[in-house]
């Protein structure tokens, strides 16, 4: 996999240029023309339909205002609801209830519309970012103490910490000439921050429209800056169709007027510390709709799809995740639970001091550009088949000669470009020296205990079980030998590390690997032995290899485990 150089100079210097300012900029009319399509989804049907439909929704509201309140909720939610709900007209279904119930559902969806759109601030940007580059390079240089070289040599770049990979320079190009739309894997809270200053900083362009959770609006600080950069708020606790698709219409209308975005087609972060293989399609469908609406208009510019990996050798809510992920699918076979601590300033703040150390990076790969079908693209926003064939993307939106909606044609094509995307993930995945050490460790400790099912492999005591090197460096070398074979075949990607001197990359993997946590899933220990504080944490990196059927392609009952 091309690591990039970087950093790059930015494609569209003056932050003026950018889409997502010139989006905000025009607030009031953006939230006009998202209001105007979401009533005319509804405005033609029944007074009953829409009547029942408001119901639904104020009932909905109710439950989550009582069950549910968050310190960021309008304090008028109860009047406000308290007069719709009185307002409203049921078993009617005249013309007068008709227009009456349709000027309900106007405020509605501007409630939700105003709610949704957030605003980009330049000067709040620049802080930012200002900030974020003053806070990383204090970390890097403080990291770097111990090395007096390395200080004034200049050689520990921000961007040898944060190493981008694949088509940076492709990116760059279609940013110029289109709309850019990038779909990550998901493991982290941080992952929309790490990404957007990495594009910003690194790669060159500008900062991507972002879905941000209303809870992270609780905190005064975390409110004040996602509010003004651009973030759109996404409200997990509602669920009606009416904020749903305002929801997807904002995103639509965004990508329409050309605003680069970042879907997370997973939805949520990965809880089982392996990559998605199932996603939610509704946001994707957005560009789909996008891409239709700006040919119906006359429009020539295309959006692209760029599929974005995310490699960290330790992740902030590893062990939280894991903890969750167990509790929801081992049920009563599985009891503990732990709670998320990713929105702790401390925990961030090592997180990002352990990341920058000496012994740590993160690695983002740009995959292969593709448009809206899932058709490779060239830097002049070329599409091409499977057959390497230039074809027309506006042709796939005819119907007897005209360019219409056809929803059922467009569900299949999200359809379809999901699962261009997760191939791409699989594809374009970065092994890291971390994930590899994982994965053998724990796949050893499954082939040596092959009558228990997994929760009771969790139970085991750790301290019980020693990894030999000899047999670490065996196994991971035999792993290696397929890894290269999967590489060759274009089925994976590899970093550098992984050609290393086999007892070097043994070593690295489980150095980077036990950065973070507080319990190691793997150390060498003063006596200079491979052991697991964690089985639980281990098993979490380990998953991120697991997709690829590695597990059937050593035999691992060869390899043993010394018991203390």
């Amino acid at each position: 996999m091309k690591k990039n150089k970087g950093p790059f100079p930015h494609v569209f210097p003056n932050i003026k240029d950018w889409k997502i300012h010139k989006l905000h900029a025009d607030r009031a009319n953006f939230i006009k023309a998202i209001n105007e399509e979401v009533f005319s989804r509804y405005k033609n049907k029944s007074n009953e339909e829409i009547s029942k439909l408001i119901a639904k929704t104020i009932y909905s509201e109710r439950i989550r205002i009582k069950e549910e309140p968050w310190k960021v909720d309008p304090p008028n939610e109860k009047i406000f609801w308290g007069k719709i709900s009185k307002n409203l007209i049921l078993d009617q279904d005249d013309e007068e209830s008709k227009i009456k119930n349709l000027t309900i559902l106007k405020k509605i969806i501007h409630r939700y519309s105003e709610e949704i759109v957030a605003t980009f601030n330049e000067s709040t940007f620049e802080f930012a970012r200002k900030f974020l580059r003053v806070l990383f390079g204090r970390l890097l240089k403080t990291a770097s103490s111990r090395n007096l070289k390395r200080i004034w040599g200049g050689k520990h770049q921000l961007a040898d910490k944060l190493k981008v990979h694949g088509a940076a320079e492709e990116v760059r190009e279609l940013s110029k000439i289109g709309t850019v739309v990038y779909v990550p894997t998901h493991f982290s809270n941080l992952d929309s921050i790490l990404i957007g200053y990495i594009m910003d900083q690194i790669v060159g362009v500008p900062v991507p429209s972002f879905g941000a959770g209303l809870n992270l609006y609780n905190t005064g600080y975390t409110a004040y800056f996602m509010n003004r950069l651009g973030a759109y708020r996404i409200d997990r606790r509602k669920k009606n169709p009416i904020y749903l698709e305002t929801l997807k219409v904002n995103s639509k209308q965004s990508l329409e007027r050309g605003t680069s975005s970042l879907f997370f087609p997973g939805g949520t972060r990965s809880r089982s510390g392996a990559m998605e293989n199932k996603f939610k399609l509704g946001m994707m469908g957005t560009a789909i709709e996008a891409q239709r609406s700006n040919y119906q208009k006359g429009k020539k510019e295309k959006i692209f799809i760029v599929p974005v990996i995310l490699g960290y050798h330790f992740v902030l809510e590893g062990k939280f995740l894991i903890e969750s992920y167990l509790k929801n699918t081992g049920k009563e076979m599985y009891f503990k639970y732990s709670r998320d601590e990713s929105y702790s300033f401390r925990k961030t703040m090592k997180f990002i001091w352990d990341t920058f150390s000496e012994s740590s990076d993160i690695n983002l790969t740009l995959g292969k550009p593709m448009d809206v079908l899932g058709n490779f693209v060239d830097k002049e926003g070329n599409s091409f088949d499977t057959q390497n064939k230039k074809v027309d993307l506006k042709e796939y939106f005819y119907t007897n000669g005209e360019i219409v909606k056809d929803r059922q044609r467009e569900n299949e094509y999200t359809r379809r470009l999901g699962n261009k995307i997760l191939e791409r993930y699989y594809k374009d995945n970065l092994v890291l020296s971390s994930h590899l050490v994982a994965f053998v460790a724990f796949n050893i400790l499954l082939a040596q205990n092959p009558n228990l099912d997994i929760y009771a492999i969790l139970r085991l005591p750790p301290e019980d079980y020693i990894f030999p090197m000899n047999e670490m460096k065996k196994a991971t070398e035999k792993l290696r030998e397929v890894l290269y074979k999967k590489e060759i075949a274009g089925e994976i990607s590899l970093t550098d590390e992984i050609s290393w001197e086999i007892e070097d990359l043994v070593k690295d993997g489980i150095k980077k690997l036990g950065t973070y946590h507080a319990d190691q899933p793997l150390k060498i220990n003063k006596k200079g032995k491979i052991i697991s504080e964690d089985f639980k944490v281990l098993f979490f990196y380990h998953n991120r290899l697991d997709f690829y059927d590695f597990a059937n392609s050593v035999k691992w009952k060869a390899f043993k485990l010394n018991e203390v």
